[in-house]
C-alpha cells in the first residue's frame, strides 16, 4: 500500500499521519483512478483494476512454517513498512506500539522484550551488539542487544520509518525529511547529519542507508543515490538512478526508497520511476541501467538482481549488463513488498497476507503460503536459510524451505 508524504519541518501526530496515509496512491498501486474525485467516492465510469487472483499452480519447492510470533501492535494504516532484522542467530522486531522483542531464530523463542511507551516506526537495525529502532517523533534509541537494556537515546528533526544501519562505530539514521544523522555507537553523540532536500510531493517511506569501506550510500527522493563520506558527511557524488519527469508532481514521483545493495565495488539501485542501475561505488560511474525497476529493495543472488515493481511484475535482471533474464506478472496490482532470494528462489510478500516463491532461474511460480489476512508491506529478511516475515499486525514467521 502506497501512500504520499510531504516534507514538513516537524514529524505530524499519529493522527495526521493515519490521514496521509489514507489519501493512498491509487493511481500508482492499482493503476485504475482515472480522477482524483475517484479517489473519495465520487462517480466514476471506470472502475478500479482488480488485484490478480491468484491461480492454481503445481508447487515445486516444499515451504514449511517453522514458528510464528508476535511483536505487538503492528504499525495498521500507518504506512511505515515496519520489517524484522536479524543477526547474530536473532530475529528483532519492533511495533509501533509494544516496544522491540528479540527471538531466537531458529525457534521463535523469546529472548527479551523491551517496553517503551514511545511510538515505534520502522523495524529496527541490527549489528555490532546492537538493536536501534526510530520512532514516529523522531526519537532514536539503542539497545543492547544481548539483553534488551537501553544505553542510549537521541533525537533527529523528523520520523524515522527508515531501519538505522550500523557499523564503522556509527549508527546511520535517515529520517524522513531528507535528513542523514550519524551517532557515536557507543555513546549517542552526534557525529554529523547530512541535509538532502525533498521533492514537493514524494512517495510516504524510506529505508535504511548501506556502508562501504568509508561510505555512506543514501537513495533519495529525487530519484538519485548519494555517496557520503563515513567521517564527516560531505557529499562524494550524486547519480540520477531515474529522472523526475513528467507533467504533474505524481508523473515526476522518481524516489528511490528501497536500500540500495553493494556487492564488492558496485553498487545497484532502483527506483519506483521503473528504473534499475549498477554503479561504479568509489567513483559513482554508472555501469548499465535498466526500464525495470521499482521503489523498493532489490533481491541479490550470485548473478541476478530481483525487483518488484508498483504494478505487480517481479523482474529479474543480469547482473553484469542489466539485461531482463524474465519477468512474472501474475502478481499484478497485489501491492507486493520488495523481492528478498532464499535459496533458488526469488520471494515477494502481498497485501493480502501470501508469499510467493517464483525459482530464480525461469520466474515460474514455486510455492505459496499464507501468514493471515493482514498485509505484507516491510521486506522479508533471510538468514541461515530461514525467511521471517511481519505483516501490519505484527506478526511474525518463519519459513523453510523443503530438501
Amino acid at each position: 500500500m502506497t501512500s504520499i508524504k510531504r516534507p514538513t519541518s516537524r514529524t505530524p501526530a499519529v493522527a495526521a499521519t493515519l490521514r496521509t496515509s489514507a489519501v493512498l496512491m491509487c493511481v500508482l498501486a492499482l493503476g485504475g483512478c482515472s480522477t482524483v474525485k475517484g479517489w473519495f467516492g465520487g462517480k466514476s465510469e471506470a472502475k478500479p483494476n482488480e488485484p490478480a487472483a491468484l491461480t492454481d499452480f503445481t508447487p515445486t519447492v516444499t515451504v514449511a512454517k517453522i514458528w510464528s510470533a508476535n511483536a505487538g501492535k503492528g504499525e495498521g494504516r500507518v504506512g511505515v513498512r515496519q520489517g524484522p532484522a536479524v543477526a547474530d542467530g536473532r530475529v528483532y522486531a519492533a511495533a509501533v506500539e509494544g516496544g522491540v522483542r528479540a527471538f531466537d531464530l531458529q525457534t521463535g523463542k523469546p529472548v527479551w522484550h523491551y517496553e517503551s511507551k514511545l511510538l515505534l516506526s520502522g523495524g529496527p537495525g541490527a549489528g555490532d551488539g546492537l538493536v536501534v529502532v526510530g520512532g514516529l517523533d523522531g526519537q532514536v534509541i539503542a539497545l543492547d542487544a544481548a539483553t534488551g537494556a537501553e544505553k542510549w537515546q537521541a533525537k533527529v528533526p523528523a520520523e524515522v520509518i527508515a531501519a538505522p544501519t550500523i557499523g564503522l562505530g556509527s549508527v546511520f539514521v535517515r529520517s524522513n525529511d531528507g535528513h542523514v544523522t550519524a551517532f557515536d555507537a557507543a555513546s549517542g553523540e552526534r557525529k554529523w547529519f547530512w541535509v538532502y532536500d525533498v521533492p514537493t510531493l514524494s512517495l510516504r517511506g524510506n529505508d535504511a542507508v548501506v556502508l562501504g569501506p568509508g561510505y555512506v550510500f543514501s537513495g533519495n527522493d529525487d530519484g538519485s543515490v548519494s555517496a557520503l563520506s563515513a567521517t564527516d558527511g560531505h557529499s562524494l557524488w550524486n547519480v540520477a538512478v531515474a529522472q523526475p519527469e513528467g507533467r504533474s508532481e505524481l508523473d515526476r514521483l522518481a524516489d528511490v526508497d528501497g536500500t540500495p545493495v553493494l556487492e564488492g565495488s558496485t553498487l545497484f539501485a532502483t527506483s519506483f520511476k521503473k528504473q534499475t542501475v549498477a554503479i561504479d561505488a568509489p567513483s559513482g560511474r554508472a555501469l548499465w541501467g535498466s526500464q525495470f525497476g521499482g521503489a523498493g529493495r532489490l533481491g541479490v543472488a550470485s548473478d541476478r538482481v530481483v525487483v518488484a515493481d508498483a504494478s505487480g511484475s517481479v523482474y529479474a535482471l543480469d547482473k553484469s549488463s542489466g539485461a531482463s533474464l524474465w519477468q512474472q506478472p501474475a502478481l499484478a496490482r497485489r501491492l507486493l513488498t520488495s523481492a528478498v532470494v532464499q535459496g533458488d528462489y526469488a520471494v515477494v510478500g502481498d497485501y493480502d497476507g501470501y508469499l510467493h516463491w517464483m525459482k530464480l532461474d525461469t520466474g515460474e511460480l514455486a510455492a505459496r503460503a499464507r501468514m493471515g489476512g493482514d498485509a505484507l508491506r516491510g521486506s522479508p529478511v533471510v538468514a541461515d536459510g530461514i525467511l521471517v516475515a511481519q505483516n501490519i499486525d505484527g506478526e511474525l514467521a518463519a519459513f523453510r524451505l523443503g530438501q
